[in-house]
């Protein structure tokens, strides 16, 4: 039997797999239908929290409903250098970060992005948790987005 020592290393390793992932893991939607990209990622018809890439973000803002929210989890700093237009922020680095995501409506249409893909896919759990059943994740977040040559807006 292990000892308290080895499950504990057990436990920090997952914890610490855990919070290194980008975010690359989607759930199927409502209808149980999902796509796999030839890059590997895995996308949902629109509904249920999925990762979308840069491309299909732009094609969701394009036909964007009046509920879409477009939500950067990002610090206040790298909100100020480059966001996409429309962006609200919420710093995932609040102390209050899940009181702030329980504030909104989980009813809502949600486009998530952060940096790099970690911390949205960190948040699309959190926002699972708390009953949201539309989020699309920008897989590779920002750098993803400028990559692609979309456009953000600075200041």
């Amino acid at each position: 039997m292990p000892n308290r020592t080895t499950r504990l290393a057990g436990l920090v390793l997952v914890l610490a797999l855990a919070a290194c992932g980008s975010g690359t893991t989607a759930s199927t939607a409502a209808d149980g239908t999902a796509s796999t990209a030839a890059d590997g990622t895995t996308s949902t018809a629109a509904g249920g929290i999925r990762l979308v890439s840069a491309d299909e973000g732009a094609t969701l803002l394009e036909g964007a409903s009046d509920d879409l929210v477009i939500l950067d989890v990002r610090t206040p700093e790298e909100f100020s250098e480059a966001r996409i237009d429309g962006a609200v922020m919420i710093d995932f680095y609040d102390d209050d970060f899940e009181a702030q995501l329980a504030t909104l409506d989980p009813d809502a249409t949600y486009l998530l992005y952060c940096r790099s893909g970690n911390r949205s896919g960190q948040t699309t759990e959190i926002m699972r948790t708390l009953g949201f059943t539309d989020v699309a994740d920008v897989d590779g977040g920002i750098l993803a987005w400028t990559s692609a040559g979309l456009p953000v807006v600075a200041g």
